[in-house]
């Protein structure tokens, strides 16, 4: 593990976005303030010379599990790093698709189950679908046995918008993040598990209580709809909401508040019609409107997590959100519904090209990946109260 870099952060955030923060633009176009009081952060290289890493995610003794896009699977702790063997034969790797998502059981210690969402290919070798898979990892954290589907049949064309993140909810069920597959009906068609976040029990069946479960021709895992392709969820400490952050078309990238039910607006018919606005409260009136969103241009948000800890200074409860096509992170302050701040992580600008993942471990160091196609690293981000 090795120190890259470190420094102050705390001059650029007590400073409006027009100073030194690249911001965005609430929902309603007003710019954003960014709080005083940032951390110091220190950024270490715990894992390099990957390729695509797509989640990280940590038991609760502290291993830290990787996927690859190209379909590795690996495993970090104080022994090194050693790539996990698992049966991963029908996968596809296409565009965007692969081995992506990864959520670690809250029962880990009982079960040693974790769970992966990856795309699969027919017996010619095309694309089939997107899926949510379980596994049981082994006690050397060497292999890893699949032990069952938990959700297939999310839709896949090339690999284009293949979502696909997982999040445990503070209720227990696994939260899921898909993408629309470029398809435009897939959004609001709510038999399809395209362009939506699921909620689910983590052996597949679905909560009594999901809002669509008794409607018929629903597909009775879906929890919101009209998402285009969500790249990141995150609970907010002390709330348990979660929230999604999603990519846009040529503009207007979202982080979002998710609510039962809530249909986020998307819409991209006929064909796939990437004109059309990412909320789009005309079709939609009852739309939920973003929390934020970036206008034009687009920052790619990717993945993301609420910081926890006296150590985030001002920080504390803020939610942060990796980008790729900014090659930074974005901290966002949220009040309520809304987010009423952003400032930026000045240690991580520029310097690690696009970053994908992030993932708060139990010290409450945040871990993040990122995504150049070669040489790529998981880095781990511990904060300090500005000195």
């Amino acid at each position: 593990m090795s120190a890259r870099r470190t420094g102050p952060g705390a001059a650029c955030a007590a400073l409006l976005l027009t100073g030194c923060a690249a911001g965005g633009l609430g929902p309603a176009g007003e710019q954003l303030g960014a709080p005083a009081g940032a951390p110091d952060l220190e950024v270490q290289t715990v894992v390099d010379g990957l390729s695509n890493p797509w989640d990280v995610a940590l038991t609760p003794g502290g291993t830290a599990l990787v996927t690859e896009r190209g379909g590795r699977l690996l495993a970090h702790d104080a022994q090194g790093t050693r790539e996990v063997a698992a049966d991963l034969d029908d996968l596809f790797v296409g565009s965007e698709a692969g081995l992506m998502g990864l959520a670690v059981s809250p029962e880990f210690d009982r079960t040693r189950e974790f769970f992966l969402c990856h795309a699969t290919r027919t017996e010619d070798g095309g694309p089939r679908d997107v899926r949510v898979t379980r596994w049981r990892l082994d006690g050397s954290a060497r292999a890893a046995e699949r032990t069952g589907t938990v959700v297939d049949g999310l839709p896949i064309s090339t690999g284009r918008h293949s979502g696909c993140r997982l999040r445990f909810a503070p209720d227990g069920t696994l939260r899921v993040g898909t993408g629309d597959a470029a398809q435009g009906e897939n959004p609001q068609d709510l038999g399809s598990l395209g362009g939506k976040t699921l909620r689910l029990h983590p052996d597949g069946t679905v909560p009594d209580d999901n809002p669509f479960a008794d409607r018929p021709g629903s597909a009775a895992a879906v929890y919101t709809l009209g998402h285009r392709n969500v790249q990141g969820l995150a609970v907010q400490p002390g709330t348990g909401d979660m929230w999604s952050a999603e990519h846009g078309p040529g503009r207007d990238d979202e982080i979002n508040e998710l609510r039962p039910g809530g249909n986020y607006g998307w819409d991209p018919v006929p064909g796939y019609d990437e004109s059309t606005p990412m909320t789009d409260l005309e079709k939609f009136p009852d739309a939920v409107e973003a929390a934020w969103s970036s206008g034009r241009p687009t920052v790619a948000v990717s993945g993301a997590a609420f910081l926890e800890g006296p150590q985030w200074g001002a920080w504390d409860g803020a939610l942060a959100v990796a980008e790729l096509k900014n090659t930074g992170v974005g901290v966002y302050r949220v009040e309520g519904a809304g987010i009423t701040g952003t400032t930026r992580m000045e240690e991580l600008e520029n310097d690690y090209g696009r970053l994908r993942s992030l993932t708060l471990d139990e010290e409450g160091a945040l871990w993040v990946t990122t995504s150049n196609g070669g040489d790529d690293a998981v880095l781990r981000v511990t904060a300090r109260p500005a000195s």
